[in-house]
């Protein structure tokens, strides 16, 4: 059976480069505004969005099960000139997870084609979150390329009030900020798609 880090150094394989190298939309609006501290990146692939938060003052625990991924992150880190303000470790999250607690918890798009414990992950995300910190789940609520997914035409993509109820964000220690979908662009191909995504901000009011 393929593990996770297979399927990912495979994908990351294909290709110099995979994403864009730009931060999601996402995180720059939501985390504008916020005062830097220490951030976890999880599923942070190339290194877009740890290197921007570097460049915004954060102090960034960047995540990925991928080697390849890493060391991608780990050299454009050193182009962006902002190496030292970022430490890269590999877990596979669900069975491993960075040590402490942090300011800005991040989890874009931590979605997989291969099994993942997706719900597990994300209550361990909240729970490293520090006290008046924030954690920040983007995920989508469809795949932006349903041609290209036929055969996970069953998956399930929680709503931002299912992944509130799932990870616990309802039981008086959090402020949800927002928990709301909203329309989003991809350009896959040369094809502008559009889709829906899910946003859920919350702060930690105690633990």
């Amino acid at each position: 059976m393929t593990t996770a880090e297979e399927h990912w150094d495979a994908r990351y394989a294909e290709s110099t480069r995979i994403w864009s190298g730009k931060p999601n939309a996402a995180l720059v609006a939501e985390v504008a505004g916020l005062t830097p501290g220490r951030a976890l990146d999880l599923g942070s692939g190339e290194g877009g969005d740890a290197i921007w938060l570097a460049q915004q003052g954060w102090q960034v625990t960047a995540v990925d099960v991928s080697p390849i991924a890493l060391g991608r992150g780990k050299e454009h880190a050193k182009e962006a000139g902002v190496e030292d303000r970022i430490e890269w470790q590999q877990h596979e999250l669900g069975k491993t997870f960075p040590d402490g607690t942090f300011d800005l918890v991040s989890a874009q798009f931590l979605h997989s084609t291969i099994e993942m414990p997706r719900e597990q992950i994300l209550r361990e995300a909240a729970a490293a979150v520090a006290v008046g910190g924030v954690l920040l789940i983007e995920g989508h609520l469809e795949f932006p390329d349903k041609s290209r997914h036929e055969a996970h035409a069953d998956v399930h993509f929680p709503t931002p009030a299912e992944v509130v109820a799932d990870v616990g964000l309802d039981d008086g220690h959090w402020e949800v900020l927002t928990a709301a979908g909203h329309d989003s662009v991809k350009v896959i191909d040369g094809k502008e798609l559009h889709y829906q995504d899910g946003t859920v901000k919350a702060r930690r009011l105690s633990v």
